[in-house]
């Protein structure tokens, strides 16, 4: 499991320098003139064959080099084409508005939710914002030799069905439980088009979605911008409340829910046993489906103790829409998932699907089936279940120590992140003036980067007023254990610097 080192986070920073020093040196060749090998670059800069093949490849896109297989890389013939000038696009702000003002539905794109955890912090920070596992946790040569076995395969290269592969969509029927067939199972791009495909085959522009408050941002982002109007339903420790989502259900006429029953982000809770019957129950009386978002299940930490079903495997009538995905337990790009319904919606989503996107890649796809049927499988899945529960007991454990103004009402047993509760502010028993409201998150967040640690504020999990301010930790993307300490001990400086001197708690020194 542990492929890539820590080391490997600043990949990105060491082809970035190594093509400025390239790009400055170019004036001491002429046009057309071969440039030192690539072995005489690996030790003049003390850097790997891989960073310099991306740096050259990052100047031939500039057209500043021309790279020759076999023949090395030459300085271009000419300087790059300059680009065009500026011209006024402000024509665009009336074209873009003007569907919202001919039906009365805003249509806001906003990605900041999603693209908190997705965007690489400068190197140095530690990365307690990520959505996705540390290289040193992806099962790298797996799915290595699983792509190379897979581009092997007869047809690899040709055009899939468009359901998806009839093996993974086998596999994938599978590992939902015994009433889940092959036949209501399709292979999706990802998780997050499979969202994209359930919202817009359930709900059309205008129409209320009932959601979990606080939630997903990546889901708030898909319906907004689908001209949705999402309804924040409240969750406790036992997952969504059934009583406020009848109400919820009576007073917005909303035909659809979407849910995470198991390990829900970013609360970790998990579907009490007794509310999973009444979710279906109400859902299927308001006449409405519930999307369930199974992102996590295979990111289930090692103490855990036997997992739920999921909710389509206890769905005869057809109210659940199933979406689940390989991508959170191997690597960002491994975007395979699947969709399962019952019923004329599964021929609904077919179709958007198609429309959309046509059909996930096969050499994905039989890349995910190579990687699934092998033995490597299992054994990633049982490190990273061990390798998860230990960063999340080194994260609490720091917490704790030095960071116990910070309320953690719940530790989960699977996931990758904490959810934490930051002080209201003046009359609390610690006077944290500096924490209050949301106010307080944002200079909290703010000083965090400052202090070298990128966190995710809780705003952007809610779809209406938050009740109190919240931060996310994720203790998956960081390299090991030391990393998450430092950082711990760099929010408490972030929090030294937020909270007024004359209302600081004492606690340990650093």
């Amino acid at each position: 499991m542990h492929e890539r080192s820590s080391a490997a986070s600043g990949a990105g920073s060491s082809v970035h320098e190594l093509a400025g020093h390239l790009r400055q040196d170019l004036d001491r060749y002429s046009p057309g003139e071969k440039l030192p090998s690539s072995r005489a670059l690996v030790e003049r800069f003390r850097v790997s064959p891989v960073t310099v093949a991306r740096a050259l490849a990052q100047l031939a896109a500039e057209g500043l080099v021309v790279t020759r297989p076999g023949a090395g890389a030459f300085r271009a013939a000419g300087p790059p084409p300059l680009s065009g000038r500026s011209g006024d696009t402000s024509w665009q702000e009336v074209a873009l508005s003007a569907d919202a003002a001919a039906d009365h539905v805003p249509r806001s794109v906003d990605a900041s939710g999603v693209t908190v955890s997705l965007a690489a912090p400068p190197p140095g920070v530690v990365e307690f914002n990520g959505g996705y596992l540390h290289p040193s946790l992806q099962p790298e040569r797996a799915m290595s030799a699983a792509l190379a076995r897979a581009g092997r395969r007869p047809g690899a290269w040709g055009r899939p069905p468009l359901e998806g592969l009839p093996e993974l969509r086998e596999w994938f029927a599978r590992s939902l439980g015994g009433t889940v067939t092959a036949a209501e199972v399709l292979v999706a791009s990802g998780g997050q088009s499979a969202l994209t495909t359930a919202l817009r085959a359930l709900a059309p522009p205008g129409a209320p979605v009932l959601v979990e408050s606080p939630t997903y941002p990546g889901m708030l982002a898909i319906a907004r911008a689908a001209g949705q109007r999402p309804v924040p339903v409240p969750v406790d420790a036992d997952g969504v409340r059934p009583d406020l989502l009848d109400a919820a259900f009576r007073a917005t006429g909303a035909r659809v829910l979407v849910c995470q029953p198991l390990f829900q982000n970013p609360t970790g809770a998990v579907l009490a046993p007794a509310r999973r019957a009444e979710v279906l129950r109400i859902a299927r009386t308001a006449g409405a489906f519930v999307v369930e978002d199974d992102f996590v299940r295979r990111l289930v930490h090692d103490d855990a103790g036997p997992l739920p079903r999921p909710l389509v495997a206890d769905d005869p009538d057809g109210v659940v829409v199933h979406v689940g995905s390989l991508t959170k337990a191997t690597s960002p790009s491994f975007r395979v998932s699947a969709l399962a319904a019952r019923g004329p919606v599964l021929e609904r989503l077919r179709a958007i699907q198609v429309v959309d996107t046509f059909f996930p890649p096969r050499p994905l796809q039989e890349a995910a089936l190579e990687l699934v049927g092998s033995p490597a499988w299992p054994r990633h899945l049982r490190t990273l279940a061990t390798e998860l529960r230990v960063r999340r007991t080194a994260l609490t454990a720091a917490l704790a120590r030095h960071l116990p103004q910070l309320a953690l009402p719940h530790v989960p047993s699977g996931g990758y992140h904490l959810w934490l509760r930051l002080p209201d502010g003046p009359g609390t028993t610690d006077g944290a003036h500096a924490a209050q409201g949301l106010g307080g998150e944002a200079a909290f967040t703010a000083a965090a980067l400052r202090a070298g640690v990128a966190l995710t504020p809780g705003r952007p999990y809610f779809s209406a007023e938050p009740p109190a301010p919240h931060v996310r930790l994720s203790f998956a993307a960081v390299a090991g254990t030391d990393e998450i300490t430092e950082g711990v001990r760099r929010l408490r400086r972030a929090w030294d610097e937020v909270l007024p001197e004359t209302v600081r708690q004492r606690v340990p020194d650093l």
